[in-house]
């Protein structure tokens, strides 16, 4: 190990956490391809906020956005975003663009690992290539691949990458024996020995897709509850009772892993005849949460005798989760596009989020939280610390004072529903 020094491809939510880690054990090049991002690191500024602006002042890491400083590396750890295209179907862009740009500087004797969330099989049929075409080197002789996907969860202090077992895998023994050495440098949680690179890729797209489908299950339970008037978080608590209870929250569902992943298995199964029928049918009950959001308040506003048209909303929380600033692929969005479908411009407040990427992206710009004046209604969408202390008396500032109830849409189940009991509000969770 004394001679390894680790190349970190992508410095993300992801990337960035597992470079800071690996640089406190041995040499580490962080190379990402935004400049602006590069001169954030070097200037000490921490934009994911992973593990913040104090610990990148005093990292080792060497980072950098010149493709050449990874020739000097050894060991490659590609972590770039695998998103989904509009139509859903897997965007392999940017781990083909960072498999080429690592081939063109890849050294004999190197080890390759691929972190980012895939579909069984590009590892090796649609990596691998690109890295032998590129570099003219052999793979299995020249160069070895491996694959180790990424558990790290955006925004959790507590699940972060050294307690968190890391399943790793091998093209064959001997760089199965390297790769598990080198993460074990890092994981104290310790390692998973993976049988194969196939089986580690589908490993880490099941994680989620579970996940997804659990979800999906609370949000149809919520909608069939809140047809019969029966509040979703009551029945869940009384449910939990059990032990062998599966305790899941309805809720938005996006991200990068989340609201992406399921699609990459199902893309997969379709290509070999299999058209999946449970996982699909999740994902379209997650991806419709929002219009369903979005319908649930204009109904209260008719049941207020609140004018639609010139309705004034307010919206705390766009983040795709709580406390943290990544937006991508959100589902706070679909929300505010079904509203302004019908001529409702909701105000957005959060002042965690990436404000760049939010206009980048989407094209939102946010308001400061001074601005929630005269609301008719107000969703609050994403559990930031910062907006589960509210009460009533801070709910109160936001309102107009006539005759109509305040509508509070409460989607992440954040707040006592007693506590808006005998009150002037019209309160509704998931």
């Amino acid at each position: 190990m004394k001679n390894i020094k680790i190349s970190i491809i992508g410095l993300g939510y992801v990337g960035l956490p597992i470079a800071v880690a690996f640089a406190k054990k041995v040499k580490v090049i962080g190379f990402d391809i935004s400049e602006s991002k590069i001169s954030l690191y070097k200037s000490g500024v921490d934009p994911t906020k992973e593990v913040g602006n104090d610990v990148i002042k005093k990292t080792n890491v060497i980072f950098t956005s010149n493709e050449e400083d990874l020739k000097s590396a050894n060991f490659h750890i590609v972590a770039v975003p695998t998103p989904v295209k509009s139509d859903n179907t897997p965007d392999l862009t940017p781990i083909k663009s960072a498999s080429k740009t690592l081939a063109r500087n890849l050294s004999k004797g190197s080890i390759v690992v691929f972190e980012s969330t895939v579909y069984p099989g590009v590892t090796e049929d649609i990596c691998v290539p690109i890295l032998e075409q590129e570099s003219g080197l052999k793979y299995g002789v020249d160069f070895k691949v491996g694959y180790s996907p990424e558990r790290i969860n955006p925004g959790d202090k507590n699940h972060r990458l050294e307690n968190i077992v890391k399943v790793v895998s091998g093209m064959d023994e001997e760089s199965l024996n390297i790769i598990a050495d080198v993460y074990s440098l890092v994981v104290e949680a310790g390692v998973y020995r993976a049988e194969s690179i196939k089986v580690a890729e589908a490993a880490k797209v099941i994680e989620n897709s579970q996940r997804d489908i659990n979800i999906a299950f609370m949000n149809e339970l919520s909608i069939i509850f809140n047809k019969m008037n029966i509040d979703t978080k009551a029945v869940l608590d009384a449910a939990s009772s059990k032990w062998n209870f599966l305790k899941f929250s309805p809720g938005l569902v996006g991200g990068h892993c989340i609201g992406v992943d399921p699609y990459y298995l199902t893309y997969k199964a379709q290509e070999l005849g299999y058209h999946s029928q449970i996982i699909l049918a999740g994902r379209r009950i997650n991806d419709g949460m929002g219009k369903y959001v979005a319908e649930v308040l204009l109904k209260k506003l008719i049941q207020e005798d609140i004018s639609i048209k010139y309705a004034k909303v307010g919206i705390l929380g766009f983040t795709f989760k709580e406390n943290c600033p990544d937006t991508r692929n959100t589902k706070v969005i679909d929300i505010i596009n079904e509203l302004r479908d019908y001529g409702i411009n909701p105000l957005i407040v959060d002042s965690q989020a990436d404000k760049e990427e939010a206009f980048h992206e989407y094209g939102i710009e946010f308001s400061e939280e001074k601005d929630l004046k005269e609301m008719d209604a107000i969703i609050v969408a994403v559990a930031h610390d910062e907006f589960c202390n509210f009460d009533i008396t801070k709910f109160d500032l936001y309102y107009k004072n006539n005759s109509a109830r305040n509508i509070l849409l409460d989607i992440k189940s954040i707040y006592d529903k007693k506590m808006f009991a005998e009150t002037k509000y019209n309160y509704w969770r998931l």
